[in-house]
């Protein structure tokens, strides 16, 4: 039995928007997508779309399932025992899922949960979205990120950092070539990895086929990291027209993760964030606004990542990203397209996901009215009417974790 979402607006992923079209879906796949609803066989179940919308599954580029969005979050994670971790992350999970983010890029975890947090969505013992890992990010010792990172110094040491996040199972690596904001002790603009050392762990990622990512906000680390090959440019704050240039002449990608700094600057030190964090991040922010909007000038190419799970950023409430990225210069369709088909392209996986078309796995998010014509419903608690992911709506029975 199929099912077929009928006669209503599809947002395609692409650009195009479908006003009156029926998509159906047989097994874990798109098989048409129609402008009637004639024709369909008896036994097949209709959901009427009606003034919703029918999108893509969305995809957050940069999550962490085991950070809690707490005012501390890596210190609590530092903190934290194994089985709390776990558990936590499993909740993470599943609320992002039931917030229509059928796929996600996981950008750091701790002590290998992430990559089995993964395995036990894949096997059907919880729910949650598709999980891309990265295991532990690669940093110096001392670098941002430290207390949940593998520290590694030197090129060859970083190589080694590579491949054992490679031998875990990562499905991409993530290196960190500057300072940031949620560890003490180290400046946002400052470059850590090296050249050499990033060069050598984004060479043995790729000769594995695998991805790469850098947490980046300083000019001269973006620029190492650019150099040495990396796919995508996590946060961005001090991007300079060089920097955009090379961006948009190689297709790296860029995840601004506006959210995470929303939060900070929104909450602060009233909130429990530490006083350091909350000055680095009124001191980034301008800087982070300007380069948003430089970058989508150029045509850089833009995806969504939220950094869910640095403080107050909660998991399950990923899809804000898309209205800041349009008051950050993007238009409607442009944002929500880095919420899908751009996002799907920054995974290396655009031919099974990120747009609907025939051939592809059906995510399906039915959102509520049309946020294409305002964007703000996306903030709404109840914006998101139906979830199905591979084929099976989020609340069936067969869903239910073994």
């Amino acid at each position: 039995m199929g099912t077929a979402f009928v006669d209503g607006r599809v947002f395609v992923g692409n650009g195009k928007v479908l006003e009156h079209a029926t998509v159906l879906v047989e097994d874990d796949k798109i098989v048409s997508i129609r402008d009637t609803a004639s024709g369909l066989a008896k036994d097949t179940r209709r959901v009427p779309i009606g003034d919703d919308t029918l999108f893509p599954g969305f995809i957050d580029c940069h999550v962490h399932l085991v950070m809690d969005a707490s005012p501390d979050p890596i210190a609590a994670l530092a903190g934290q025992s194994a089985v709390i971790t776990t558990i936590k992350a499993v909740k993470n999970a599943q609320k992002t899922l039931e917030a229509g983010i059928t796929t996600v890029r996981d950008m750091g975890g701790k002590g290998g949960i992430d990559l089995g947090l993964k395995q036990a969505i894949e096997s059907g013992l919880i729910k949650g979205p598709r999980v891309l890992a990265s295991g532990s990010l690669i940093c110096m010792t001392g670098g941002h990120g430290w207390p949940i990172g593998r520290e590694a110094d030197g090129p060859d040491d970083v190589r080694r950092a590579a491949r054992e996040q490679i031998k875990a199972g990562a499905d991409q690596v993530k290196f960190m070539a500057t300072g940031g904001v949620l560890t003490s002790a180290v400046e946002p603009g400052s470059a850590q990895l090296s050249y050499e050392e990033m060069k050598a762990g984004i060479e043995e990622a790729h000769k594995a086929g695998k991805k790469t990512a850098t947490h980046a906000m300083g000019s001269q680390g973006i620029l190492d990291a650019l150099h040495a090959g990396i796919d995508s440019i996590e946060h961005g704050i001090y991007l300079t027209d060089e920097i955009i240039s090379f961006m948009k002449e190689n297709s790296v990608f860029y995840i601004p993760t506006i959210a995470a700094m929303y939060h900070i600057g929104k909450m602060g030190v009233e909130a429990g964030i530490p006083a350091w964090a909350v000055e680095k991040n009124n001191i980034v922010t301008p800087h982070h606004k300007k380069s948003i909007k430089k970058a989508r000038k150029a045509g850089v190419a833009i995806a969504m990542g939220t950094d869910v799970g640095t403080p107050f950023n909660y998991h399950g409430k990923n899809l804000m990203e898309i209205p800041l990225l349009v008051k950050h210069g993007l238009s409607p369709v442009e944002a929500l397209m880095a919420a899908t088909n751009t996002a799907s392209q920054v995974l290396g996986i655009q031919n099974i996901i990120g747009t609907i078309e025939q051939g592809k796995m059906a995510d399906l998010v039915l959102v509520k009215h049309n946020p294409v014509e305002n964007i703000d419903i996306l903030n709404d608690v109840d914006a998101i009417a139906r979830v199905m992911k591979g084929g099976q709506f989020l609340e069936d029975e067969s869903y239910k974790p073994v």
